[in-house]
């Protein structure tokens, strides 16, 4: 599945010809699919594009180990070029596993609650921004308290609180 690469030099290369024929087997000639090839030189992941392939019906991640794709792997044989950060791994596998987890818990039924997903950190609810701190019992716990705000009652003034939390955190 790999080779050593054109011109020399340490590691081996995800061999395009292998990819094509995977590719093939699984959608011939149908142009409805994408294929994520996961590579330190691709667009930065984030929630608005976890929530963009959440909307895939037919997605393929392909991932490689140590130097990389052949390049035309990238250029020819993948729709979209992923980057989970600005880091070197093994591997293409935590990645893929990485992308996956922001699909899957975005599809119906993955949480315990639909309203699970809404109100969270870098959504839409909250300006793409930072989620607010979550408080639980008990109330005090070595002196540490739970803002009162959060035990009034006063849905309103909970709301507030929070909004304000949520720009702080993404603030700083």
């Amino acid at each position: 599945m790999d080779d050593d690469p054109y011109g020399g030099g340490a590691g081996m290369v995800l061999r395009v010809d292998v990819v094509a024929a995977a590719l093939d087997a699984a959608y011939g000639e149908s142009p409805d699919h994408r294929v994520v090839a996961l590579t330190p030189q691709g667009r930065q992941l984030d929630q608005e594009l976890v929530e963009e392939l959440t909307g895939v019906e037919h997605l393929t991640l392909l991932s490689s180990r140590f130097e990389g794709f052949d390049e035309r792997v990238v250029e020819h044989l993948a729709t979209d070029a992923v980057s989970i950060g600005p880091y070197v791994l093994s591997g293409g596998e935590l990645p893929a596993m990485v992308l996956l987890d922001g699909i899957a818990r975005r599809l119906p039924g993955a949480l315990g609650s639909e309203e699970s997903g809404v109100e969270e950190s870098f959504s839409a609810e909250l300006d793409g921004g930072l989620e607010y701190p979550h408080y639980t019992r008990p109330a005090e716990f070595r002196g540490w308290q739970v803002p009162e705000v959060l035990l009034s009652g006063d849905h309103g003034r909970i709301e507030e609180w929070r909004r304000e939390q949520s720009r702080a955190r993404t603030a700083s």
